[in-house]
């Protein structure tokens, strides 16, 4: 009988994959992780109801379970690297990162130690083994439920991590998932989906982001849509300056727009945003179009086709690509075709990936909204995932032809 420790977090999908796992013949056991505790919130402290939930779930299973202790290396993997990238302008995926760093990691080589064959998690995503030469791959593949298919979020895992991992709800949907919690009478049948930041749960960011970077007050600038920065014409001598173009930050002045009131610190906004701006008397919604950390501006402009918010591609550098499948990389001066996304649920992109030697480029078939610095793009053929990186905005001065990466 193989073993497998299940992350159960208190929720009905974690608890229904421990379900079918010991329907299936698997010895279970259920590890709660105890990754964050906000000793300044006056939130409730749903850690603790999580944890009960769990034991609970784990006591009509009858499966031994207990509640590790994941904190510190919460704390350093996530927590910090996410304060570290607001704090310079970026907008990072704390759940990609908690994915990549604490279950699939820390969390994993926590069950090995304790004798576990896998670990098992509720995630919406299919694994399936081939042979390839000889050599056995493991295919990280979309869900059944696309609406929930979660492995936009599983895309920094690499192979040995697929191979010690099962996903037992891949071939679900979240209503048949209820209907079988619902069914054994599980304590969380109708519990609520978790919100927010994974293990933190539903936050004000700014307010989180306060604790450590200090508020500063700065102005907010409207740029309009028909100002000269969207008027560029360039003509390029090869398809990587094109592409490095098209992938560039565009370097907005104060004077290129107007004041039109002020804010509590740049790191607190991110590219796309409409709450938290707190400006009317607009036709149209008002949308940061960028952030200038360096000098504290908020720039903004109206609606949701303002041309501030739209690239056309996107660039990697070299040491943030990530292939899941390393049989399929491409190398210096190869193209893919692919489909890709840049945020959780986006639907999937046409777009091709160009490899340079310092990284590689992403071009969409068609203009994509608020590319962010910090936040991973994904790509898939068909429904598998293939591979991954952050994405990073070129900093273009096009009179001098410098690229910096």
């Amino acid at each position: 009988m193989q073993k497998v420790i299940v992350g159960l977090s208190g929720g009905v999908d974690s608890s229904v994959a421990a379900l079918i796992l010991k329907k299936r013949g698997y010895e279970v056991i259920g590890l709660f992780m105890h990754n964050w505790e906000d000793k300044d919130s006056n939130n409730k402290c749903t850690w603790k109801e999580d944890s009960i939930d769990a034991m609970l779930v784990a006591k009509q299973l009858d499966i031994p379970f207990q509640v590790v202790e994941m904190k510190n290396e919460y704390e350093k993997h996530v927590i910090n690297y996410m304060f570290n990238d607001y704090r310079s302008g970026k907008t990072p995926n704390p759940d990609v990162l908690c994915n990549r760093e604490i279950k699939f990691n820390v969390f994993l080589k926590k069950a090995l130690d304790l004798g576990a064959d896998f670990i098992a998690t509720g995630h919406y995503v299919n694994k399936e083994k081939i042979v390839k030469n000889q050599k056995t791959i493991y295919r990280l593949l979309i869900g059944k439920d696309l609406d929930k298919d979660q492995s936009y979020f599983l895309c920094q895992l690499t192979q040995y991590q697929l191979k010690k991992s099962l996903f037992p709800l891949g071939l679900l949907t979240k209503n048949q998932v209820r209907k079988i919690a619902k069914k054994h009478k599980l304590w969380n049948a109708s519990k609520k989906e978790s919100q927010g930041l994974c293990f933190v749960g539903k936050i004000n960011l700014p307010d989180f982001l306060k604790k450590r970077i200090p508020p500063k007050k700065g102005e907010i600038v409207y740029i309009n849509s028909n100002t000269s920065v969207y008027q560029e014409k360039k003509f390029f001598s090869s398809k990587e300056k094109e592409l490095f173009f098209l992938s560039r930050k565009k370097k907005y002045k104060k004077s290129d727009g107007k004041i039109i009131g002020y804010h509590q610190g740049a790191p607190y906004f991110t590219k796309g945003q409409r709450k938290g701006i707190a400006l009317g008397g607009y036709k149209e919604p008002l949308f940061v179009i960028d952030t200038d950390i360096k000098n504290n501006i908020v720039y903004t402009g109206m609606g949701k086709q303002h041309p501030g918010l739209y690239n056309k591609s996107l660039f990697i550098q070299e040491k943030n690509i990530h292939w899941i499948r390393k049989d399929l990389t491409i190398f210096e001066g190869e193209q893919m075709d692919v489909f890709c996304r840049i945020r959780y649920r986006q639907p999937l992109q046409k777009s091709k990936l160009y490899k340079i030697k310092k990284g590689m480029f992403i071009e969409f078939e068609h203009m994509q909204c608020a590319i962010t610095e910090g936040q991973f793009a994904a790509w898939y053929l068909g429904k598998e995932l293939i591979g991954s990186g952050v994405i990073y905005i070129i900093l273009y001065f096009f009179s001098k032809i410098e690229y910096i990466l």
